[in-house]
């Protein structure tokens, strides 16, 4: 299990370095002829992230000539890595965004340490922190292409100014807000719950307001338990925001067949049904290629709302590239993954942020991801996604635990929030 202390050291290193343009860093340079063959990669990334991927991919075949093959896992990485090795097919190459799932597997012996010019890439052009949080037991298995920063909530100016609200900055004032907006015939929220895991971001920045950082890192570890009071009043306050009339775009069970890609269309979209999606930086790239609203504009986010006088706080993601082969071939991408030229083809993109320290700021395609990092970088508190800590059958996948009790909430937010706390304390103390 990966400590959320070291995280943040990490986010602040990388901001730190991003600020400083990263003046005097000499990336690791890298073999890329005599190769050939053909690498499999295996994400769960979709839309503008996966485009913004396979374009540093081309960039690896045309430098190298050897053959990528990028093959989508859905939402749920770790179970289509684990079919994928029982059958033994396993891939080259995984983006994983669970560090817990990345810990499983290099201690069943599924994945392949890092050596040689894939490892001097990663000790090169990244921070000691940012190096540890790939290590396991000592060896370096994986490496961070990306940190998403969670705690942020995207709205359309226009429907802000249609119903007179201002941007709120507490949660009193975002609930006012929200009230404000169904009044003026303005339909709040967007809210993905047919893909679980943005309800496990919702709550997780809830509960770090709610609980504190300390409370925050023992519930990830399962030292307190889920009926613990501070979890019970973080899932009253979300009840009552989605229970109250005319919140959720589509109402409760509509929620429910709203993935992430349809909630920025129900937003940003040509036809737009609701003012606020709360989710990552990377919904900013989907904005923009959505082409309707201008991001920094039309198009803007706010931080999280704080809860009776907590400090701010963020919540942050990431995903991992980590080897389940050590050919030549999988290791020369590996390297080239970590390297200045790689990480600065996907921040162009826009939507995240790079841990890699060699990177151009410059690179970002505008101040509003520049101004992410800034944000992460002034908060309080940062503390990496809980579920993504948490074991891949809890809150790491399609049917994990977590994610279908969290999807029986936004359904019915009237329940009994005691009994749902019971319940998920019985699914954690089956999967921790």
């Amino acid at each position: 299990m990966i400590r959320t202390a070291r995280l943040s050291a990490a986010l602040a290193a990388m901001v730190t370095a991003a600020a400083a343009g990263c003046g005097g860093t000499t990336s690791a340079p890298i073999t890329t002829s005599g190769l050939s063959g053909t690498v499999e990669v295996v994400a769960k990334w979709s839309g503008v992230e996966q485009a913004n991927f396979k374009k540093v991919l081309e960039r690896f075949e045309k430098k190298t000539g050897v053959k990528t093959v990028y093959t989508s896992a859905g939402d749920d990485v770790a179970s289509f890595l684990n079919q994928k090795i029982s059958g033994g097919t396993p891939p080259s190459i995984a983006l994983v965004p669970q560090p817990g799932t990345v810990a499983e597997m290099a201690r069943r012996g599924n994945l392949k340490p890092l050596g040689g010019e894939a490892l001097d890439a990663v000790t090169a052009n990244y921070s000691a922190a940012w190096k540890d949080l790939g290590t396991v037991d000592g060896k370096v298995y994986g490496l961070y292409l990306k940190a998403a920063e969670k705690s942020i909530c995207w709205y359309r100016t226009d429907a802000f100014a249609a119903a007179g609200v201002q941007e709120p900055k507490t949660w009193e004032e975002f609930v006012a807000a929200a009230r404000t907006l169904a009044d003026a015939g303005i339909t709040p929220f967007a809210v993905p719950g047919g893909s679980a895991w943005t309800l496990t971001d919702f709550f997780e920045n809830v509960y770090l307001q709610v609980g504190g950082p300390d409370n925050y890192d023992r519930l990830a570890t399962h030292q307190i338990p889920w009926t613990d009071p501070t979890v019970v009043e973080a899932l009253q306050l979300i009840g009552r925001l989605w229970s109250a009339p005319r919140m959720i775009d589509g109402g409760n069970a509509g929620a429910l067949k709203i993935d992430f890609s349809q909630s920025v269309a129900e937003v940003f979209g040509e036809k737009p049904k609701a003012a606020i999606l709360c989710e990552g930086d990377f919904v900013g790239s989907e904005i923009t290629k959505a082409g309707r609203y201008k991001v920094g504009v039309t198009a803007r986010y706010l931080p999280f709302p704080t809860i009776r006088g907590a400090k701010r706080s963020v919540v942050v993601g990431g995903d991992q590239a980590v080897a389940l082969k050590d050919d030549k071939a999988t290791m020369a991408l590996m390297a080239y993954l970590a390297s200045k030229e790689s990480a600065e083809i996907f921040a162009r993109g826009g939507g995240f942020i790079t841990p890699n320290r060699t990177a151009d700021p410059a690179a970002y395609p505008d101040d509003t991801v520049r101004g992410l990092a800034t944000l992460v970088g002034s908060a309080d508190v940062i503390k990496f996604d809980m579920s993504d800590l948490a074991p891949a059958s809890f809150g790491g996948g399609t049917n994990a635990d977590e994610w279908k009790l969290l999807q029986e909430f936004l359904g019915n937010p009237a329940m009994d929030v005691n009994a749902l706390a019971a319940r998920l304390e019985a699914a954690a103390a089956k999967d921790f």
